[in-house]
């Protein structure tokens, strides 16, 4: 019985995982940099409604996402390399 499960259940990526969980909490950018670990993660922003902010730098991605998110009271992402 818990194979048809599985079988049955969709197969889903981390990134795939992670922008639905955003979009459902209410995220609606994103301040980062792209490379290495998290590509995959860019490569879902194309398939949904979540806005991608490029920085030169993860420091100002970071200080960015808290001051979106001290302003406006939702959510302040960021996203760094490994």
């Amino acid at each position: 019985m818990a194979s048809d499960l599985m079988n049955k259940m969709e197969s889903m990526s981390g990134a795939k995982a992670l922008m639905k969980a955003m979009e459902k909490e209410g995220v609606k950018q994103v301040f980062g940099l792209p490379g290495g670990a998290n590509l995959p993660m860019y490569d879902e922003f194309s398939r949904c409604d979540i806005r991608h902010i490029l920085v030169r730098h993860e420091q100002s991605a970071a200080h960015m996402a808290d001051g979106f998110g001290r302003v406006s009271r939702k959510p302040g992402v960021c996203f760094a390399t490994s």
